[in-house]
């Protein structure tokens, strides 16, 4: 193997490459955005205290499974990062939860009671099939009991991956549904066949498993504060880009 001579990088070529791969605007965006998150923690008086820094460090840890001092050194070291550097980027990254939590949190369930429908959930199946005569057989064909749905999907559906998994699509929100077909979904009781319904990918064949209502979980909780925090965010920097 050819060894390489060691080569020194410094700060100016760093931002000449981002400049030239045309990214330095992206980082640019994340510097302001810190620096707001910074401003608003101070004008809010928010802090993170020695405690709750060795808090996530220790939960990082025992994510990346670093048992040891020497494996924390190393860690950071592959990073580049000094153990300071690293206690930045956690008290950052903490701050901004907190200035999340701070400006959008009064504003969370408000906001999930006006989009109570697009919270609602539903555990689904589906098997899609390229020709209308091919859907419509297989439709009646379990129907009449001859094949299971299940069976089905994983001898017909166009998807490999789906056929591996006998149709099973997930747990989904309402919108990650085009319009057309979460409109007749999430009206449709449980273990009902429905379709065969067209669009450009095939004739589809759904089988609902469970309607989950919506509720305000820690889950979507987190989920509509982190993106009315983002929005913000996105606003804000764009305002002094300009």
């Amino acid at each position: 193997m050819y060894n390489l001579p060691k080569i020194d990088i410094n700060s100016e070529e760093i931002v000449n490459y981002l400049k030239s791969a045309m990214i330095l605007r992206q980082v640019y965006q994340k510097i302001l955005s810190q620096k707001l998150i910074l401003d608003v923690a101070q004008e809010r008086g928010i802090i993170i205290t020695t405690e709750e820094i060795q808090d996530e460090a220790d939960r990082q840890r025992r994510e990346e499974r670093l048992e040891k001092a020497v494996d924390t050194m190393t860690w950071l070291a592959e990073h580049f990062v000094s153990s300071d550097d690293w206690e930045v980027g956690i008290r950052n990254r903490l701050l901004a939860k907190k200035v999340a939590k701070a400006l959008f949190s009064q504003e969370v369930e408000k906001f999930f009671i006006q989009n109570r429908l697009e919270f609602e959930q539903v555990i689904l199946y589906q098997l899609i099939i390229s020709d209308e005569k091919v859907s419509q057989e297989i439709y009646y064909q379990i129907e009449e009991g001859e094949i299971s749905f299940y069976e089905a999907a994983r001898l017909y559906d166009v998807d490999e991956n789906r056929r591996k998994k006998c149709g099973y699509e997930g747990k989904l929100y309402r919108w990650a549904l085009p319009s057309n077909i979460n409109a007749i979904v999430f009206n449709a009781p449980p273990q009902q066949l429905i379709g065969p319904i067209k669009t450009e990918r095939g004739y589809h064949l759904f089988i609902v498993e469970e309607l989950i209502a919506a509720q305000l979980t820690p889950q979507i909780y987190e989920e509509i504060l982190n993106n009315m925090f983002q929005q913000w965010l996105a606003t804000e920097v764009e305002c002094l880009l300009h």
